[in-house]
Protein backbone atom coordinates (compact mmCIF):
# COMPACT_ATOMS: atom_id res chain seq x y z
CA UNK A 1 0.00 0.00 0.00
CA UNK A 2 2.50 2.74 -0.77
CA UNK A 3 1.97 6.45 -1.25
CA UNK A 4 4.46 8.16 -3.55
CA UNK A 5 4.27 12.16 -3.35
CA UNK A 6 6.01 13.75 -5.79
CA UNK A 7 7.13 18.05 -4.83
CA UNK A 8 8.58 19.36 -7.93
CA UNK A 9 9.07 23.55 -8.71
CA UNK A 10 5.98 25.23 -10.29
CA UNK A 11 5.98 25.24 -13.96
CA UNK A 12 8.61 21.93 -14.26
CA UNK A 13 5.80 18.91 -15.21
CA UNK A 14 3.16 19.87 -18.03
CA UNK A 15 0.17 17.56 -17.65
CA UNK A 16 1.37 15.61 -20.17
CA UNK A 17 4.62 15.10 -18.13
CA UNK A 18 3.12 14.09 -15.08
CA UNK A 19 0.73 11.56 -16.54
CA UNK A 20 3.66 9.59 -18.10
CA UNK A 21 5.58 10.33 -14.76
CA UNK A 22 2.39 8.89 -12.95
CA UNK A 23 2.67 5.93 -14.87
CA UNK A 24 5.94 5.06 -14.60
CA UNK A 25 5.98 5.40 -10.69
CA UNK A 26 2.76 3.67 -10.77
CA UNK A 27 4.77 0.74 -12.20
CA UNK A 28 7.73 1.38 -9.78
CA UNK A 29 4.80 1.15 -7.03
CA UNK A 30 3.52 -2.44 -8.46
CA UNK A 31 7.31 -3.58 -8.57
CA UNK A 32 7.45 -2.68 -4.64
CA UNK A 33 4.57 -4.43 -3.74
CA UNK A 34 6.18 -7.99 -5.63
CA UNK A 35 5.21 -7.27 -8.32
CA UNK A 36 1.53 -7.24 -7.73
CA UNK A 37 -0.36 -5.75 -10.53
CA UNK A 38 -3.77 -6.93 -9.87
CA UNK A 39 -6.86 -4.60 -9.36
CA UNK A 40 -6.07 -4.85 -5.48
CA UNK A 41 -2.22 -3.76 -6.07
CA UNK A 42 -3.06 -0.63 -8.42
CA UNK A 43 -5.99 0.46 -6.12
CA UNK A 44 -3.27 0.82 -3.01
CA UNK A 45 -1.27 2.40 -5.58
CA UNK A 46 -1.46 6.26 -5.12
CA UNK A 47 0.82 8.96 -6.58
CA UNK A 48 0.54 12.28 -5.89
CA UNK A 49 1.62 15.81 -7.48
CA UNK A 50 2.65 18.76 -5.55
CA UNK A 51 3.95 21.96 -7.21
CA UNK A 52 6.33 23.67 -5.30
CA UNK A 53 6.22 28.08 -6.31
CA UNK A 54 9.84 28.94 -6.74
CA UNK A 55 9.96 31.27 -4.01
CA UNK A 56 9.27 28.21 -1.48
CA UNK A 57 11.98 26.22 -2.38
CA UNK A 58 15.27 26.88 -1.07
CA UNK A 59 18.68 24.81 -1.74
CA UNK A 60 21.81 26.27 -0.63
CA UNK A 61 20.03 29.22 0.51
CA UNK A 62 18.96 30.20 -2.73
CA UNK A 63 15.87 29.94 -5.07
CA UNK A 64 17.36 29.56 -8.39
CA UNK A 65 19.60 26.39 -9.60
CA UNK A 66 22.71 27.42 -8.14
CA UNK A 67 22.98 24.49 -6.09
CA UNK A 68 20.70 22.06 -8.37
CA UNK A 69 22.07 19.41 -10.41
CA UNK A 70 20.62 19.16 -14.04
CA UNK A 71 18.17 17.06 -13.27
CA UNK A 72 16.61 19.54 -11.52
CA UNK A 73 14.46 19.69 -8.00
CA UNK A 74 12.20 16.62 -6.98
CA UNK A 75 11.52 15.21 -3.36
CA UNK A 76 9.70 11.99 -3.08
CA UNK A 77 8.32 11.26 0.00
CA UNK A 78 7.42 7.35 -0.60
CA UNK A 79 5.18 6.22 2.64
CA UNK A 80 5.60 2.35 3.00
CA UNK A 81 4.48 -0.13 5.54
CA UNK A 82 6.95 -0.86 7.87
CA UNK A 83 8.56 -4.34 8.26
CA UNK A 84 7.97 -4.37 4.42
CA UNK A 85 11.55 -3.78 2.62
CA UNK A 86 15.04 -4.69 4.05
CA UNK A 87 17.91 -2.49 2.79
CA UNK A 88 18.69 -3.65 -0.46
CA UNK A 89 15.32 -3.18 -1.41
CA UNK A 90 15.00 0.19 -0.10
CA UNK A 91 18.25 1.08 -2.11
CA UNK A 92 16.22 -0.82 -5.51
CA UNK A 93 13.25 1.57 -4.67
CA UNK A 94 15.54 4.53 -4.75
CA UNK A 95 17.20 3.81 -8.17
CA UNK A 96 13.74 3.13 -9.20
CA UNK A 97 11.94 6.05 -8.92
CA UNK A 98 15.24 8.41 -9.97
CA UNK A 99 15.13 6.51 -12.79
CA UNK A 100 11.51 6.92 -13.52
CA UNK A 101 12.02 10.51 -13.12
CA UNK A 102 14.91 10.70 -15.37
CA UNK A 103 13.36 8.66 -18.47
CA UNK A 104 10.58 10.48 -17.82
CA UNK A 105 11.39 14.20 -18.12
CA UNK A 106 14.52 13.29 -20.70
CA UNK A 107 17.62 13.72 -18.16
CA UNK A 108 19.39 10.98 -18.76
CA UNK A 109 22.65 11.56 -17.01
CA UNK A 110 22.19 10.09 -13.57
CA UNK A 111 25.53 11.53 -12.05
CA UNK A 112 23.60 14.35 -12.01
CA UNK A 113 20.43 13.45 -10.33
CA UNK A 114 21.75 14.69 -6.88
CA UNK A 115 18.93 16.82 -6.35
CA UNK A 116 16.26 13.75 -7.03
CA UNK A 117 15.75 13.09 -3.16
CA UNK A 118 13.79 9.88 -2.19
CA UNK A 119 12.84 9.64 1.47
CA UNK A 120 11.32 5.94 2.43
CA UNK A 121 8.50 6.55 5.31
CA UNK A 122 7.69 3.84 7.04
CA UNK A 123 4.49 3.88 8.80
CA UNK A 124 4.50 1.55 11.66
CA UNK A 125 2.24 -1.56 11.89
CA UNK A 126 -1.31 -1.01 13.26
CA UNK A 127 -1.03 2.93 12.28
CA UNK A 128 -2.59 2.42 8.81
CA UNK A 129 -6.18 2.21 8.01
CA UNK A 130 -8.70 2.31 4.87
CA UNK A 131 -12.18 2.06 4.93
CA UNK A 132 -12.36 3.70 8.81
CA UNK A 133 -10.51 0.29 10.22
CA UNK A 134 -6.45 -0.35 10.87
CA UNK A 135 -5.19 -2.53 8.77
CA UNK A 136 -2.34 -4.98 8.44
CA UNK A 137 0.37 -5.31 6.90
CA UNK A 138 -1.10 -9.30 6.44
CA UNK A 139 -4.08 -7.49 5.25
CA UNK A 140 -2.74 -5.75 2.80
CA UNK A 141 -0.48 -8.76 1.14
CA UNK A 142 -4.29 -10.51 0.54
CA UNK A 143 -5.78 -7.71 -0.90
CA UNK A 144 -2.82 -6.97 -3.46
CA UNK A 145 -2.50 -10.48 -3.88
CA UNK A 146 1.00 -10.66 -2.52
CA UNK A 147 1.78 -14.23 -1.19
CA UNK A 148 2.49 -14.95 2.44
CA UNK A 149 4.32 -18.11 2.00
CA UNK A 150 6.94 -16.60 0.08
CA UNK A 151 10.37 -15.69 0.68
CA UNK A 152 9.63 -11.74 0.83
CA UNK A 153 6.94 -11.98 3.15
CA UNK A 154 9.04 -14.96 5.38
CA UNK A 155 11.60 -11.91 5.73
CA UNK A 156 8.81 -9.28 6.91
CA UNK A 157 7.79 -12.51 9.25
CA UNK A 158 10.82 -12.83 10.79
CA UNK A 159 11.42 -9.18 11.25
CA UNK A 160 7.96 -8.50 13.23
CA UNK A 161 9.08 -11.69 15.41
CA UNK A 162 12.40 -10.20 16.22
CA UNK A 163 10.48 -6.81 16.89
CA UNK A 164 7.50 -8.64 19.50
CA UNK A 165 10.56 -10.29 21.41
CA UNK A 166 12.26 -7.00 21.66
CA UNK A 167 9.13 -5.31 22.47
CA UNK A 168 8.56 -7.94 25.36
CA UNK A 169 12.21 -7.90 26.42
CA UNK A 170 11.54 -4.56 27.26
CA UNK A 171 8.36 -4.62 29.07
CA UNK A 172 5.69 -3.00 26.57
CA UNK A 173 2.37 -3.83 26.66
CA UNK A 174 0.59 -6.61 24.63
CA UNK A 175 -1.57 -4.49 23.14
CA UNK A 176 0.36 -1.64 22.56
CA UNK A 177 0.62 -2.90 18.33
CA UNK A 178 3.41 -2.41 16.45
CA UNK A 179 3.43 -6.18 14.96
CA UNK A 180 1.87 -8.27 12.70
CA UNK A 181 -1.73 -9.77 14.27
CA UNK A 182 -0.19 -13.35 13.29
CA UNK A 183 2.93 -12.53 15.11
CA UNK A 184 1.21 -11.47 17.96
CA UNK A 185 -1.58 -14.51 18.27
CA UNK A 186 1.16 -16.53 18.02
CA UNK A 187 3.11 -14.57 21.02
CA UNK A 188 0.15 -14.69 23.39
CA UNK A 189 -0.38 -18.46 22.38
CA UNK A 190 3.23 -19.45 23.31
CA UNK A 191 2.97 -17.21 26.57
CA UNK A 192 -0.35 -19.10 27.77
CA UNK A 193 1.60 -22.45 26.63
CA UNK A 194 4.28 -21.26 29.32
CA UNK A 195 2.74 -19.85 32.04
Amino acid sequence: MPVLNISYPAGRLDAKTKSALAGKLTDVLIRMEGGANTPGGRGFAAVLFQEISEDDWWVGGKTDDTFVSPSGKFLVRVTIPEGYMNAAHKTEVHAWVTDAILEVTGSADYSGSNSIQVILDEVPEGNWGAGGRTISLESIAGTVGMSTSGSRFAWVRSYFEAKAMQLKLFGYPDDMGGVLPSVAAKSRKSEHAVG
